[in-house]
């Protein structure tokens, strides 16, 4: 048993220390390629209307390649994936289908129903679950119904809405992944018939070369060729030779990964096995679309069966490196099923203290969430500004268009993803959150993926990190330093020791650049007030804050400016803990909490102008208008803008100030010479809980006025956590009217009913779990400080006293409340689907949406984006680490020592 269960442990060790790489193949195929920035070649930057999901099928990708539950190796060069036909759809399903921005009713929407279920860190197993109907896929159904709905407050027309799956009359397509060996790939495909009567499906699992050979001259193409009955040879230049085994098929096919121009751009006389042979073969019998020769650069097996009502068929596949060779299923199901084993036995250690099922199910999908949208992504920014050598020249005004600024920017990297279709490119802000929950399975990725970020090739020569692909030079958050902190802390937990020193210099020396970048660009007035842009938080406030405002002026932010307070305190706790390697690092720690004290000074005095962000009146921060003539206007909405300031807090344990009195001595220093700025803040000078001192941006005072309004339940407190604007704006809408034009803000607890953004991401009253999970790790830090001493009213007007701990747990419970099934059997997150809450094969399959509606928890926005709504992983993990914690109270965030 001890080898089992160390099983994955020992692949994890010698991926670390190069024995084998187990990371090499992954689920590392986007689930949308079409559509995107990188795909765009069009002359005004139309992504979603250049390569469509209609054309996807039958044009080759430049950047990347796309799937349903694809594999690949880690520079994407060889592609496994599973195509289906039920026989009355119109098109080969080899991709999922999605409305784009401007067909969804709340923006982009994937329209498909599948689970990643499974999956470890080395791939050595993996697990999903894509649900086909029976019936024809309804695709004009969907494009005309959400049409019809645009512009409304009502919820995004889904694919479970057309009652298509109501009589069971569906396949379920379980695809697995297990590895031999490192570069030894077993591929299983389990259909099952859960309708009433028998019914007829092709599965097509197909290998396919991405297509690197058709942008510039010199490089080989690579082949795929018949050797024998079920039986590819692969050959690539800088792969290798693959063998592909089919068991069984009725017949190979093969093709090429090439465009079809005379189906998309009219060119008769044009020859060649395209892209789309496969569908062509299937869905219309052309049999001339595939290559007699029984060559190409993409195959498939091809098997047609017919499964008895609730019956089931398999299908399996193997790929390996080196000769072909026919040996490939011997004992298969048995390597199969020992892998599984193993990834039982691991989650069983990771999950040992936790005892309801339930919620050790919950935890498994979001790691597997999060490991099954990881993605190879590839992107030069100056050859897809210049274009292709074989290639027409793309647009002039593209030079100078979208992210021209950013040509310096090359990655060619496995990256961990928001989610593989609504986002299939990495975003700043959000991968910091997903390092987080991935340390705990996986901190050598994590940590990896952190410094990718702030690499020459990908950080901008001015220290800017890029933001997202639409718009590089967009900001989000600064929240890296908290979470290098974090990885650093979750890695030394598991690891034991001191930590990863070597990782936390180099990542700090990094975000040194960064810091200084925001410092210069994004403080124009020299003030310590930050202007961020719209900082991730998309259509929060009045007006869209990334474009120039109709007033004139600017915006002085209270979420920019504490977001910077946050980072300040970040890299000081950093140079604490480098400081007692090397005492040089307490320079910078003087720096850092100079930073802090003078972005706390201008919070409360911007300019020395007797107005601050804080508002005595109401108690609670506000962004700042900033007109042309110089008068400062409070913009009074109640909103996650006010709260974020509760995020720049900070403990020092009472060891730290005895084991480093020369630093402790600079910081007293400071304090005698600038009262001024140290009397903003809490004061470090006075000992708490437990010998402990505090730097905190907010004060008691304020706190405690903050957390008032945050714990109203008529305002941000709901059943499922804390929202993102306060509920009072329901029946009394926020109105700024400005030269005769009204600017309302109403809450929106669901889907967004304005255009801001696209739509698809609202701001406006629903729950967002990254910035309640920073609310829950920051009340214990104020905690770590007051102790049991401070209690406060939650719910506000309740009478119940808690301490902020106390109040941290009750956060945690309603949010993991949003997955649980209630007493009713029901889970939140489902909403009204009927089937999603009681069908047996639905019902445990959980959907980690993008955000949840603030008044009943249902699940809004993107439907996989375990990116950070996976955090709810690490509450259930710190919940279990608790000392007789009890599970169903959802745990605290670690108690281990916080330095600043």
């Amino acid at each position: 048993m001890p080898q089992i269960v160390d099983a994955e442990r020992q692949r994890i060790e010698q991926s670390r220390n190069g024995t084998k790489n187990w990371r090499r193949w992954g689920p590392y195929v986007s689930e949308r390629q079409w559509g995107t920035v990188r795909e765009d070649y069009s002359p005004f930057g139309t992504a979603w209307d250049y390569l469509t999901h209609d054309q996807a099928r039958s044009r080759a990708y430049r950047w990347g390649e796309d799937g349903i539950a694809g594999f690949c190796d880690d520079q994407q060069l060889l592609c496994l994936s599973i195509a289906l036909w039920n026989g009355r759809d119109p098109i080969l399903k080899e991709r999922l289908f999605g409305l784009t921005n401007e067909e969804g009713n709340h923006g982009e929407d994937v329209k498909e129903l599948y689970y990643h279920l499974d999956a470890v860190p080395s791939y050595a197993y993996a697990r999903m679950l894509y649900k086909l109907p029976q019936a024809a896929y309804p695709y004009e159904w969907l494009l005309e119904e959400n049409a019809r709905r645009r512009g409304t407050a009502a919820m995004e027309f889904e694919l479970i809405d057309t009652g298509i799956f109501d009589d069971d009359k569906y396949f379920d397509i379980e695809i697995e992944y297990a590895k031999a060996d490192v570069d030894d790939v077993l591929m299983r495909v389990t259909v099952h018939n859960r309708g009433p009567e028998q019914a007829s499906i092709h599965i097509l699992p197909q290998v396919w070369f991405r297509n690197i050979w058709s942008w510039a001259p010199g490089v080989k193409k690579p082949l795929l060729k018949l050797q024998a009955d079920g039986l590819v040879q692969a050959q690539h230049d800088k792969l290798g030779a693959y063998a592909i085994e089919f068991e069984a098929p009725d017949r190979l096919l093969f093709c090429d990964n090439e465009t079809n121009f005379a189906r998309l751009f009219g060119m008769s006389g044009t020859q060649g096995y395209c892209k789309d042979a496969f569908h062509e073969y299937v869905v219309h019998g052309r049999s001339e679309a595939v290559n007699p020769a029984s060559e190409g650069t993409k195959a498939c097996g091809l098997y047609v069966r017919t499964i008895a009502a609730h019956g089931s068929t398999t299908i399996r596949l193997r790929l390996r490196a080196g000769e072909s060779r026919a040996d490939g299923f011997f004992g298969f199901d048995g390597i199969v099923a020992k892998r599984l084993k193993e990834a039982h036995a691991f989650y069983a250690d990771l999950q040992k203290e936790i005892a309801d099922e339930d919620i050790r199910r919950i935890q498994r999908q979001a790691f597997a969430g999060m490991l099954w949208n990881k993605q190879f992504y590839d992107f030069n920014v100056r050859e897809w500004l210049n274009g292709d050598p074989l290639q027409p020249p793309p647009p002039e005004g593209r030079k100078h268009g979208r992210n021209s600024g950013w040509a310096h920017l090359i990655a060619d990297d496995i990256i961990a993803m928001p989610d593989k279709w609504e986002y299939p490119w990495f975003a700043a802000w959000d991968l910091a959150f997903h390092c987080v929950t991935l340390s705990l399975i996986d901190p050598d990725f994590a940590k990896a993926q952190l410094l990718l970020l702030c690499e020459v090739r990908l950080m901008h020569p001015n220290g800017q990190l890029p933001a997202y692909e639409w718009a590089f030079g967009d900001v989000n958050p600064p929240v890296h330093a908290w979470a290098a902190m974090r990885v650093f802390e979750n890695d030394r937990n598991q690891t034991g020791g001191s930590g990863d020193f070597e990782f936390l210099e180099r990542i700090f020396h990094k975000l040194l650049l960064n810091f200084t970048w925001w410092v210069n660009r994004k403080d124009p007035q020299g003030l310590n007030i930050f202007e961020g842009g719209f900082l991730g938080l998309d259509n929060i406030g009045v007006f869209d804050r990334s474009r120039p405002l109709p007033t004139g002026g600017y915006i002085e932010q209270s979420d920019g400016t504490a977001w910077m307070a946050m980072f300040c305190l970040n890299m000081l706790r950093m140079s604490f803990v480098l400081s007692r390697r090397d005492p040089a690092y307490q320079d910078m720690a003087i720096k850092f909490l100079d930073h802090f004290l003078q972005i706390a000074g201008a919070m409360t005095d911007m300019g020395k102008k007797g107005i601050g962000l804080w508002d005595d009146q109401d108690n609670f921060f506000y962004d700042a208008l900033s007109m042309p003539c110089g008068n400062k206007i409070p913009l009074r909405l109640r909103s996650m803008v006010g709260l974020i300031p509760l995020f720049a807090v900070g403990a020092i344990e009472e060891n730290a100030v005895d084991d480093m009195p020369e630093l402790w001595h600079k910081f007293e220093l400071y304090r005698e010479r600038r009262p001024d700025l140290v009397n903003q803040v809490s004061r470090w000078n006075e000992a708490g809980a437990q010998g402990r001192r505090l730097i905190a941006l907010v004060r008691v005072f304020r706190m405690t006025k903050l957390l008032r309004r945050m714990l109203d339940e008529t305002e941000f407190l709901s059943p499922y956590g804390v929202r993102a604007l306060s509920r009072s704006y329901l029946d009394h809408p926020y109105d700024f009217e400005y030269d005769g034009v009204h600017y309302r803000v109403k809450y929106e607890p669901g889907e967004s009913d304005n255009g801001m953004f696209g739509g698809n991401s609202n701001w406006r009253g629903p729950i967002w779990m990254p910035v309640n999970y920073l609310l829950i790790e920051n009340l214990r830090r104020f905690y770590l400080f007051y102790g049991d001493g401070l209690k406060i009213e939650c719910p506000t007007g309740s009478g119940v006293m808690l301490t902020l701990d106390e109040i941290a747990d009750e956060l945690c419970r309603r949010l993991l409340k949003l997955f649980l099934r209630g007493p009713d059997g029901r889970r939140p997150v489902f909403g009204n689907y009927e089937k999603f809450q009681t069908d047996p094969h639905f019902k445990d399959y959980i959907l980690f949406h993008e955000y949840f509606h603030g008044d009943n928890g249902r699940g809004c926005g993107a439907s996989h984006q375990t990116g950070w709504t996976g955090l709810i992983a690490n509450l259930i993990s710190q919940l279990a680490e608790e000392p007789g914690a009890r599970v169903e109270q959802t745990e605290p965030v670690s108690t281990e020592p916080v330095h600043v």
